[in-house]
């Protein structure tokens, strides 16, 4: 605490002798170690005190991350909630749309059949001329 050594302790002492006398001494020496105990407790308890301020603070400052963190947890989450139920409400009004049309198709033209339609065959082209089989034997 104090940086004193042996002798500055002892030239108080000697000091303490001269000045209160050998009869007070052992009084004053015991009221001083007292008053000495009660001061290293009082520092000891304000230390511990001020640490346990910090450690409060501390878990303060976290429990404030987490309150953040679970709110923009609780935005995101509403979000999707709210486009979920945007889709949902869309698909109702299609499923809704279809309900609300005609149960009879309008007549259409049917699609050629691809198995029924004409195979056109092309005449082999000879390779030497490049006009088609059947113009050359005419």
């Amino acid at each position: 605490m104090f940086d004193m050594g042996f002798t500055e302790m002892m030239l108080i002492g000697i000091v303490a002798l001269i000045v209160i006398g050998p009869e007070r001494l052992p009084g004053v020496a015991r009221t001083a170690g007292k008053y000495f105990g009660r001061l290293k407790r009082f520092m000891t308890s304000v230390r511990a005190d001020v640490e346990q301020e910090l450690r409060a603070d501390e878990l303060r400052q976290i429990l404030a991350d987490q309150q953040r963190e679970l709110n923009t947890l609780k935005d995101s989450i509403s979000e999707a909630g709210s486009k979920i139920e945007k889709e949902a409400n869309a698909v109702a009004e299609a499923g809704a749309s279809l309900d609300d049309a005609p149960d009879e198709l309008p007549p259409h033209d049917p699609l050629p059949d691809p198995e029924e339609e004409e195979v056109v065959a092309e005449e082999p082209v000879s390779p030497a001329t490049g006009e088609a089989a059947s113009d050359s034997k005419s």
